[in-house]
C-alpha cells in the first residue's frame, strides 16, 4: 500500500501512556557507551542505582520515537532517521509515566527514487500532574516512497557551525556489540544487527541505530563540557549525514559560545561527518 498524503497528515496519538523505570534509564546509558571504563565515579552514576541512576537527556528521544507510523504505507525496511530535535522543559525524571501525544506535522515527496520525508512531533507531560516534560521532533526519510504526490521539500534551515576551530573535542569508541545493547532501548529495527536486513537496504553491514549515535554525542558533550550533569542540557538538535558502524571511534567536535554548544561528530578512518549541525543548549 503507497503512502496517501492526506491519510499520513491525519495520523496522531492521543495520551499515549508511556512508562519507564530507573533499570530502563540504566540500560539505556549502558546503550550509549556509559561505564565502558569501570572506576569512573561520575559515570557510575548513570550505570547504576547506588549512585542514581542519573538519566542521559537524549533518552527522551527514545521514549518518543515515532512508531504509530508502522503502518503507514512506506516500505519500512528503507527508512532512515534523518534529523532529531529534543526540548527539554526539565530534566528527565529517573522513572516516571508519561502521557505522549504525537502527530505527522509534515510530509513531502522528494520525486520517484529520491524518497519521502516525513516530520513527527510528540510532547510528553507527567501523567501524575500534568507537567510538560519534554518535546521531540523527528525527520524520517522513507527511500523507497518518493512519488506519492505530496508536496515538495521545503528547504530547512539548519545550525550553522563556527568558522573557527573547535574549542573541545572528545574521542568514544563504540563497541562492536553496541547495537544489540540499545537495541534493548525499543528498537528492533533488523537493520541494525541483521547482517542480510542491512545489505538489501544498501549498506555493507548493520549500521548504527541514528538515536545511539544521537546518545554518543550527548554523553560527549556530558563528559567533556557538563562535568556529567544531566540537568544542564535544555536542548538537543542534530542532523544526521551518514550511517555509523559498530566498531567506529566517534569523534565529536565542539564549539562553546556561552550556554549555546555547536556540534558536529565525525569518524576519523572513513573521513566521514556523521552528524551535522548540531546544537545543545544549556541552562543559563
Amino acid at each position: 500500500m503507497p503512502i496517501i498524503h492526506s491519510d499520513l497528515m491525519n495520523l496522531s496519538t492521543e495520551d499515549v501512556v508511556c512508562s519507564y523505570s530507573s533499570r530502563d534509564v540504566i540500560l539505556y546509558a549502558l546503550g550509549v557507551g556509559f561505564c565502558a571504563e569501570p572506576g569512573n565515579a561520575k559515570e557510575l552514576q548513570y550505570g547504576s542505582e547506588m549512585q542514581g541512576p542519573a538519566t542521559v537527556p537524549t533518552m527522551a528521544a527514545t521514549l518518543a520515537y515515532p512508531n504509530f507510523l508502522a503502518d503507514c504505507g512506506w516500505d519500512s525496511r528503507q527508512v532512515l532517521h534523518t534529523e532529531q530535535s529534543l526540548e527539554l522543559y526539565r530534566p528527565l525524571p529517573a522513572k516516571a509515566t508519561l502521557l505522549l501525544n504525537s502527530r505527522v506535522a509534515a510530509a513531502y515527496d522528494k520525486g520517484p527514487g529520491r524518497g519521502a520525508e516525513i516530520h513527527v512531533t510528540t510532547d510528553a507531560r507527567l501523567r501524575r500532574d500534568e507537567t510538560v516534560v519534554f518535546s521531540t521532533a523527528s525527520t524520517l526519510l522513507a527511500r523507497a516512497d518518493g512519488g506519492f504526490g505530496g508536496p515538495a521539500v521545503i528547504q530547512p534551515k539548519h545550525h550553522g557551525l563556527p568558522s573557527r576551530e573547535a574549542d573541545l573535542s572528545c574521542d568514544l569508541p563504540i563497541a562492536r556489540n553496541q547495537g544489540l545493547l540499545f537495541r534493548l532501548s525499543g528498537d528492533l529495527n533488523p537493520l541494525h544487527v541483521d547482517s542480510s536486513t542491512a545489505k538489501k537496504a544498501g549498506f555493507e553491514q548493520p549500521i548504527l541505530h541514528g538515536l545511539c549515535t544521537y546518545g554518543f554525542a550527548c554523553r560527549a558533550i556530558l563528559t567533556t563540557i557538563c562535568d556529567y550533569d544531566f540537568t544542564l542540557i535544555k536542548r538537543f538538535d542534530v542532523r544526521f549525514s551518514a550511517p555509523v558502524y559498530p566498531g567506529d571511534v566517534l569523534t565529536t567536535e565542539m564549539w562553546q559560545d556561552r550556554d549555546v554548544i555547536s556540534f558536529r561528530c565525525k569518524v576519523k578512518s572513513r573521513d566521514a561527518i556523521v552528524v551535522n549541525n548540531g546544537m545543545c543548549l544549556l541552562s543559563g
